[in-house]
């Protein structure tokens, strides 16, 4: 009577017929629009961490410009720093050698005065003596010993 690929295409129908009353397509439709909705939302979570992750890169790429930036203004100060201490390490050389050389200009000039003082002093001493032995030896008497006397007075009044 029938063939078999009839009976196969009825049964195919009941079967759809089957799957119509109990609604398995809504179930399908159902499911496929629950697994799209978490691929959508796994995709929307996945944009907003790479634009989480874009904006944190943004934010330490300035952050490391901005230290780069501070780090050159640090050296730069430090460098400014340093030459105006050695200016100032020079100036104060510069002072102390200035005052030191006049210090020891100052003591070689006493230094100076005094020998000259001193030389003065012994070559006083012993033109007395001279003149002294001297009119000792050719002078006699009151006229020796007031001339001795003015002429000590004199060659120390002179020599001083």
């Amino acid at each position: 009577m029938f063939e078999a690929e009839f009976w196969v295409a009825v049964a195919f129908v009941i079967f759809l017929g089957v799957l119509g009353y109990f609604r398995v397509h809504t179930l399908i439709l159902n499911a496929l629009d629950q697994r799209r909705a978490l691929i959508k939302a796994e995709l929307d979570e996945a944009r907003r961490l790479r634009d989480e992750a874009q904006a944190l890169l943004a934010e330490y790429k300035r952050k490391q410009q901005d230290a780069e930036s501070e780090a050159a203004e640090i050296l730069a100060a430090a460098m400014a720093e340093a030459e105006r201490l050695a200016l100032d390490a020079k100036a104060k050389l510069e002072e102390f050698v200035t005052r030191r050389t006049k210090t020891a200009e100052s003591k070689i000039a006493q230094a100076e005065a005094q020998a000259l003082a001193d030389v003065r002093a012994a070559a006083a001493d012993a033109a007395v003596a001279a003149a002294e032995r001297i009119l000792t030896h050719s002078a006699k008497g009151k006229v020796a010993d007031s001339l001795i006397a003015k002429g000590v007075e004199d060659v120390k009044r002179k020599l001083n």
